[in-house]
């Protein structure tokens, strides 16, 4: 008589996603901010990517919204240690806004409105893996979670995507933005549980 019956299985596996190691996940959309929440206008709200010769491409709100959109549904992980599934967006994406523009850099540092800010390599802004996202689970993003629109870097802890985001300078050397400064990850990659120096 065999140890294991026919058609044994074993516990049935979770039908959770996988998430990156230390991260449970939540329904919630949890706040967290490094300072005051900005209100911004549409009316005087702007982007802009600013090459490292100086030259300066400029978007306004209607300019921003009259590009073409995509909805991405992702997971998205904070470094203290939430993961939210399955998050619907709606925003252009950075090689849309990157097309056109003569530069040779290979790093980038985002802006926001209220000073905050997060480098990021430029490559990790394109491929189809970073937004300018105005739009949440088909309302605009609220002030507290971004809006009016906020950098969308699902892939790397979610402090790289940038509440309020007002602009990318990029750059031919890496400059380490708030967090990293305050000696959070320069990257930030949640497979490789990336949140400090030294991880």
């Amino acid at each position: 008589m065999g140890i294991v019956s026919p058609g044994f299985q074993g516990r049935p596996r979770s039908q959770e996603p996988a998430l990156p190691p230390g991260q449970y996940p939540t329904e919630d959309f949890p706040v967290l901010s490094a300072g005051p929440t900005p209100r911004v206008s549409l009316d005087t709200w702007e982007f802009v990517i600013a090459a490292e010769n100086g030259t300066e491409h400029r978007w306004s709100w209607q300019e921003l919204m009259a590009l073409p959109q995509e909805t991405p549904m992702v997971d998205i992980h904070c470094v203290t240690h939430w993961s939210k599934l399955g998050t619907t967006w709606q925003g252009v994406s950075l090689d849309t806004l990157l097309d056109g523009v003569d530069t040779g850099a290979h790093f980038a540092l985002a802006h926001s409105y209220g000073g905050y800010t997060t480098n990021l390599p430029l490559d990790d802004l394109r491929g189809g893996r970073a937004w300018v996202a105005h739009t949440f689970d088909g309302a605009p993003l609220a002030p507290e979670h971004g809006g009016p629109a906020r950098l969308l870097v699902p892939h790397l802890y979610f402090w790289k995507s940038a509440k309020w985001v007002r602009g990318i300078r990029l750059k031919t050397m890496d400059e380490p933005g708030f967090w990293e400064t305050a000696g959070y990850h320069d990257y930030g990659d949640p497979w490789r549980e990336q949140r400090y120096q030294g991880d």
